[in-house]
């Protein structure tokens, strides 16, 4: 595209706006004629301001208005033409003797009229800027305000969904917890992953009035810790193995030892143990090698 001169600019933005006279106009229609790129600058204004007509209604003008124009119209009279002086008047002799001030009001009359064509400019490009703004805050807000022609689409976003990552078996351990050569008594089960631990009753009966307690024995504690009474269903489930760490689950030797009701009073084991047991790695993880 051509460069322009800012009175070309101008022109095409007052053309698009509305503001020029009918010579003005007539003169950038005939340049739109001959000159593409002309063309293209005057319908980039008349888009620049195609935002400013759809945010703004159209008003009729009342009938009072088109009267008092055709009012106005049938009384105007022709002026009379403007007498010239006499050659030896002396507005001539000041014209004839400084014809520079004449030139130098022509040059003040065109800046003059270059100034205010700019400042319609100015003003017009300030008041897109603000129709955008407010527009963008409405289109994020409040969008059922705006015409439908400019409302902004509502987006879809499409995500797959995801499978959850298959969970992966942990080792179980367990231990059968019995006298010496005797009988099962109890099977302890222990998850490697949560180290929530089972008690399954097989073959011990807790006497009346007494409950059956279980204890971890292991090196690394300074005494035997309980974990709780067994319950006089077949099935007693904790959680309690969770403080501690795993190389002590599975090292220690687990006891049940005959006390009170409702187990010992101050934390401590009050008989010797009557069944024990260690813990076997009986399910192994499937991260492990020796599950492949």
């Amino acid at each position: 595209m051509m460069a322009y001169s800012e009175d070309h600019i101008a022109l095409a933005a007052e053309y698009a706006l509305g503001t020029l006279d009918a010579d003005e106009r007539a003169q950038v229609e005939t340049m739109m004629s001959v000159d593409k790129d002309f063309t293209v600058m005057v319908q980039s204004w008349q888009h620049r301001l195609g935002a400013l007509n759809q945010m703004v209604g159209s008003v009729e003008p009342g009938p009072e208005v088109w009267e008092k124009i055709r009012t106005a119209v049938g009384h105007s009279e022709p002026q009379a033409p403007m007498a010239l002086p006499e050659p030896s008047s002396p507005v001539v002799a000041a014209v004839v003797e400084a014809p520079s001030a004449v030139v130098d009001n022509a040059n003040v009359i065109r800046l003059n009229a270059n100034a205010r064509r700019w400042r319609t400019v100015a003003s017009v490009t300030s008041a897109i800027a603000a129709v955008l703004v407010a527009m963008t805050g409405v289109g994020l807000f409040l969008p059922d305000l705006l015409p439908d022609s400019i409302r902004p689409r509502p987006r879809t976003q499409v995500v797959e969904a995801k499978a959850p990552p298959a969970a992966v078996p942990s080792a179980q351990y367990v231990a059968v917890l019995q006298k010496e050569g005797g009988a099962p008594a109890f099977i302890l089960t222990v998850d490697g992953a949560t180290r929530n631990f089972t008690v399954r009753k097989v073959g011990a009966s807790a006497e009346p009035g007494k409950s059956f307690e279980l204890w971890l024995i292991s090196d690394k504690l300074p005494r035997p810790r309980s974990l709780g009474v067994i319950g006089g269903s077949d099935f007693t489930t904790r959680p309690v193995l969770a403080s501690y760490d795993a190389d002590t689950v599975k090292a220690a030797t687990y006891a049940v030892t005959v006390e009170q009701a409702g187990g010992s009073p101050d934390g401590n084991p009050h008989s010797a143990p009557v069944f024990t047991g260690k813990l076997i790695e009986a399910v192994p993880s499937a991260a492990s090698p020796s599950a492949r």
